[in-house]
């Protein structure tokens, strides 16, 4: 999916304001829907809480009998979460807690202080809409300080407190040891999985749910997505052209660590008896720190909690980031072109809400079989408006390419230097492609095939296609029109408005084409939405047991949640889903690091058999 706006992320930028859309919600019904996002961060808690004194030795037979939460402190859950759900007393808050209700003292216009006079004060919903706004703001800005906290690169930057993002820093340590742990295999084998993707070494007799390509699509729906469009567009806006030299560079080395944790998946899944696959970082980091330290306990217990953390944070961020905050961006974007969506916005989600589940009842097969055909189109779409834009402006090929490579090492580059350039472009194009998030390795775990490698291989043309074709489209766009720096575009740079910098470029080429970008963001959301359906299923159900009935609950759950999206603007709640989908590469890159040899030996193995010919036989 992407992020649609890296500054959207920062604590500082976390906008306060609200806008209730639609009035067709009763109280009851919104309690309990805020009320899971809230218990499902209690669930967190209480299992990490638990996870060391509480699992045994049958710890990953995924079924409801042995799933990793027993009986009893599932049931103990359970309980919590009715009670939660049904308790409106938990989400009352002091009034100081609330926006605006600061006893500091403002100086203010007397036009400013008729204003505030005038505007009703939220009442009902949209009151208790206000009030747990804020206290995820509250949650967000403690978060977003761990993960956007500034190491400092140069001397410079320490004396001025600024430097790469934690959280991306984590990102690109993971992904420059992967690329050389694993002899530049995003390299050696891009032709192998060209023809991989193709169908070349398919064999239906092998177990899993989808095919190679539809596994690609299905992970590619989920990355591909508004960040593309709106993200891409702001960083080359402030970090000048340079940007898309770093950003390539890091889609180049986000592909060894799509391999390396899709090749994990394929090794710890687990398939039951009916088909369906359990697999992704939660199984890796529980049965593989278990296989590679097998009589240490701290360790076993680590990779338990890793997992059980890693699946809260994939739910928030299927629920959040990848459904409501996708339905209310989408929405922001289609109604510029459909104003009456602007005043009956539920019209929208439950449009999407129906689309999206006739889509997700089916599970893996359904979704990967819509991404497939979706996935080609809306990027064939997005990419062609692109090329026949690049094609119309031709003779600025060399002259763009020339300040890419100049603005990339430019001492004086727009946005702090070389450094300061490299920052950003990295920060987006980690964002955008979500190398290392492990979210792709769930949706690679249920690819056909007996060999792990094999479907790792398949995983790393995800980056590429996700940063280095569509980003640079994106970027090339801003650059050979010249938007990036065009005063006129000064305000929706200022305000990180990326898919209306991006539409304004492309409509001065292409008269008309604000209706393209309508289709590609609504295609994008979609896409984005079914699949990160599958990621959040998958955890929930590593979590409460792998059954149909559990599943069957969740996909209910995030349908609510796309009708949810669509009318309320609570934006902390939002962002907070962005926060989880980020927090996600923490337990993840350390789990890969651990497993990084397993993979290596696996690859090894594999490409000694590829090169001396054996699958072709």
């Amino acid at each position: 999916m992407g992020f649609s706006n890296q500054s959207r992320l920062c604590p500082e930028n976390q906008p306060n304001q609200i806008k209730f859309q639609g009035k067709a919600v009763t109280h009851q019904v919104f309690f309990a829907l805020v009320s899971i996002v809230k218990t499902g961060i209690g669930f967190g808690f209480l299992s990490l809480a638990t996870v060391t004194c509480e699992w045994e030795s049958n710890f990953m037979n995924f079924d409801r009998r042995n799933s990793p939460l027993n009986s009893t402190l599932r049931s103990g859950l359970a309980a919590a979460l009715v009670f939660l759900l049904f308790y409106p007393g938990n989400l009352s808050l002091e009034a100081s807690q609330a926006p605006g209700s600061s006893t500091e003292t403002h100086m203010e216009t007397p036009g400013a202080a008729q204003a505030a006079a005038e505007k009703p004060a939220p009442e009902g919903f949209a009151l208790v809409e206000q009030k747990i706004d804020a206290v995820f703001g509250k949650f967000n800005e403690t978060l977003g300080g761990i993960f956007f906290y500034p190491v400092p690169l140069t001397a410079q930057q320490f004396q001025k407190g600024e430097g790469i993002p934690l959280a991306v820093l984590w990102l690109v340590i993971g992904a420059t040891y992967f690329t050389f742990r694993m002899n530049f295999i995003n390299l050696r084998a891009f032709k192998h999985s060209i023809k991989l993707v193709m169908g070349k070494y398919d064999n239906p007799e092998d177990e899993g749910e989808v095919t190679h390509f539809q596994a690609l699509t299905a992970a590619l729906s989920a990355t591909v997505g508004l960040g593309n469009i709106a993200g891409v567009a702001i960083a080359i806006a402030t970090g000048g052209p340079g940007a898309m030299f770093w950003m390539m560079l890091a889609g180049l080395l986000g592909m060894t660590s799509k391999f390396a944790e899709c090749t994990l998946a394929q090794i710890y899944r687990r398939i039951s008896p009916d088909g369906r696959v359990m697999g992704g970082p939660m199984c890796y980091l529980s049965v593989g720190l278990k296989e590679l330290f097998p009589a240490n306990a701290f360790m076993i217990g680590l990779g338990k909690a890793l997992a059980v953390l890693f699946a809260i944070l994939c739910i928030g961020g299927s629920l959040a980031g990848g459904n409501a905050f996708q339905v209310k961006q989408s929405l922001g974007a289609v109604a510029e072109t459909i104003p009456f969506l602007n005043d009956y916005s539920w019209v929208y989600g439950l449009i999407m809400a129906f689309f999206v589940g006739i889509v997700i009842i089916g599970g893996i097969r359904s979704i990967a079989r819509t991404t497939e055909k979706i996935v080609p189109l809306m990027c064939g779409i997005y990419i062609l408006a692109c090329l026949a834009i690049i094609v119309l402006n031709i003779q600025k090929i060399p002259e763009s390419f020339q300040s890419i490579i100049d603005g990339a090492f430019a001492p004086d580059a727009m946005y702090g230097g070389i450094i300061g350039v490299l920052i950003l472009g990295f920060k987006r194009a980690a964002f955008s492609n979500e190398a290392g998030v492990g979210s792709a390795a769930i949706a690679h775990s249920a690819a056909k095939t007996k060999f792990p490698v094999r479907e790792g291989i398949v995983a790393s043309l995800g980056p590429f296609v996700d940063t280095i074709v569509i980003c640079t489209m994106t970027a090339l766009v801003m650059i050979i029109t010249g938007a990036y720096n065009d005063p006129q575009y000064a305000d929706l740079i200022k305000s990180n408005n990326g898919a209306a910098l991006t539409s304004e470029a492309m409509d001065s080429q292409i008269p008309g084409f604000q209706y393209v970008l309508s289709v590609s963001v609504i295609l994008f959301a979609y896409s984005t939405m079914i699949s990160w359906s599958y990621y959040g299923e998958r955890c929930w159900a590593f979590l409460f047991g792998d059954s149909r009935t559990i599943s069957l609950a969740y996909r209910i759950l995030f349908l609510i949640f796309v009708v949810l999206g669509s009318i309320v603007s609570a934006t902390n709640v939002l962002d907070f889903g962005d926060l989880m989908i980020l927090g996600m590469a923490f337990p993840n890159i350390l789990g890969v690091l651990l497993l990084s040899n397993r993979v290596k030996k696996e690859l090894d193995d594999y490409w000694k058999r590829y090169k001396s010919g054996e699958f072709d036989k």
